[in-house]
């Protein structure tokens, strides 16, 4: 995609991508549409270090959810907290009323009046994962102009306040308590550092290494 800027990143983040999951003999990785190819690389990375030391690690399989691709805000490419066209699951409900009602939709339905498409529109897709008891509704009165773009994107603001509401509040709590919160970390990091060390000690007998 960027002919004139292919560096390192290009190839070294997939290699990374590897060992974070190799590290933890990971089996099933939840990933993007787009991260497919990468995981690509680390079932190739994972074959041939398996062809030449032994089977050490188990091939991962990837697990696309309904949504395995969420284009962003403004309506090009996957939302990026860099392009900041994204949603922040922690995001105040103002915000969300905010980012949403910039959200590019329908490019086609220039009039309130003029009848929707919903299958080309990304705010009708989050409404499937945002508003699942109304879609149907919503993609009927879209494609009939009962509703137009500012109504459905109140109703998407207001579905995604919804759903993350428990979220929030539980995040609010956990601000109070930095010390429960630095406890699991620390807990979680021991547990994870016990696991990456016996994945090491496996490699280092695998490959007749003696440090």
């Amino acid at each position: 995609m960027h002919p004139e800027n292919v560096n390192y990143g290009l190839v070294g983040y997939p290699v990374l991508m590897t060992s974070d999951i190799v590290l933890y003999k990971g089996e099933v990785v939840p990933v993007g549409e787009d991260q497919l190819p990468h995981l690509e690389l680390a079932r190739e990375i994972v074959r041939r270090f398996n062809s030449m030391f032994g089977d050490v690690f188990p091939e991962p399989e990837a697990k696309l959810t309904q949504f395995p691709l969420i284009v962003g805000l403004d309506g090009t490419g996957k939302m990026s907290k860099s392009a900041d066209n994204h949603l922040e699951m922690a995001s105040a409900p103002d915000e969300i009323r905010r980012k949403v009602s910039s959200a590019f939709t329908d490019p086609s339905r220039k009039r309130r009046t003029d009848a929707g498409h919903p299958e080309v529109c990304n705010v009708f897709t989050l409404h499937k994962m945002f508003s699942e008891e109304r879609v149907d509704e919503i993609e009927t009165e879209c494609r009939g102009a009962g509703i137009g773009c500012v109504d459905c994107k109140k109703m998407l603001a207001q579905g995604i306040i919804d759903y993350f509401a428990p979220f929030r509040e539980r995040r609010e709590a956990l601000v109070l308590r930095p010390d429960y919160v630095r406890n699991v970390v620390e807990d979680g990091a021991r547990r994870a550092s016990a696991v990456a060390s016996q994945t090491l000690d496996e490699v280092r007998s695998a490959m007749n290494l003696k440090f």
